[in-house]
């Protein structure tokens, strides 16, 4: 599924206008992305949490030539999965 039609599924399932579906999704984007940024956890009670983890800095292997090569630390957005979520799925 893409954004688009996440937007039309949206406007389905919730009764609102397409543009209305877009821009409660633009909303919902730009305030996950400012809370990730600060570092915060984001907890949608049955489907999930967002949060932020760190990777340390690591050495890896070019797979052409096999030379040793540094990987830089960075931060990673990690989800895990609701109960609820999960058990529809299964």
């Amino acid at each position: 599924m893409n954004k688009a039609e996440l937007i039309d599924a949206m406007a389905v399932n919730s009764g609102l206008s397409k543009a209305d579906a877009k821009k409660a999704l633009d909303g919902f984007i730009a305030a996950a992305t400012g809370a990730l940024k600060s570092d915060d956890r984001i907890s949608l009670v049955g489907f999930g949490s967002f949060s932020i983890s760190a990777r340390a800095a690591r050495n890896g292997r070019n797979p052409k030539t096999g030379d040793v090569i540094k990987i830089a630390a960075k931060k990673t957005i990690r989800f895990k999965a609701g109960a609820e979520l999960s058990s529809s799925v299964n």
